[in-house]
């Protein structure tokens, strides 16, 4: 799912394509307040919010490192295939996905408000994630 030993630099055209994506996500659903990609190694790419989050360094390395975590997890359990996380709390929701890049592999993160209509955001984050993974 997430191979930290690929992690490179990606390149400024793949980071304003998926600065588009990432802004069509957070338009495309309401409720969604902020979404991030970042390297699987916890540093940002690309960034777009309608809520101003200043530590978004941070939600980059903790997101990276949780989502490892939970793949050790998976992998322990003999789970196949995990790919979001979805974590659900009183004041909102977060999202953590795996882009499985061939090159790049990559998180998006996804932050939104408790109203959220569960069933197409994890329709758009799937779908964001396969058009950020198809990218040539």
């Amino acid at each position: 799912m997430l191979d930290l030993n690929n992690s490179r630099k990606v390149p400024d055209d793949f980071v304003r394509f998926a600065e588009n994506q990432i802004r069509q996500l957070l338009n495309s659903v309401a409720g969604v307040e902020f979404a991030m990609l970042c390297t699987s190694d916890g540093f940002e790419v690309a960034l777009a919010n309608k809520k101003n989050i200043s530590n978004s360094g941070k939600i980059a390395a903790v997101s990276s490192s949780i989502l490892a975590m939970v793949t050790a997890f998976i992998s322990e359990i003999n789970l196949v295939g995990c790919q979001t996380i979805t974590l659900d709390a009183e004041n909102g929701k977060a999202f953590l996905t795996a882009i499985s890049h061939p090159k790049y592999p990559l998180v998006l993160v996804a932050m939104t408000n408790r109203d959220i209509l569960l069933g197409q955001m994890l329709y758009e984050v799937k779908s964001t994630a396969e058009t950020l993974s198809n990218y040539a």
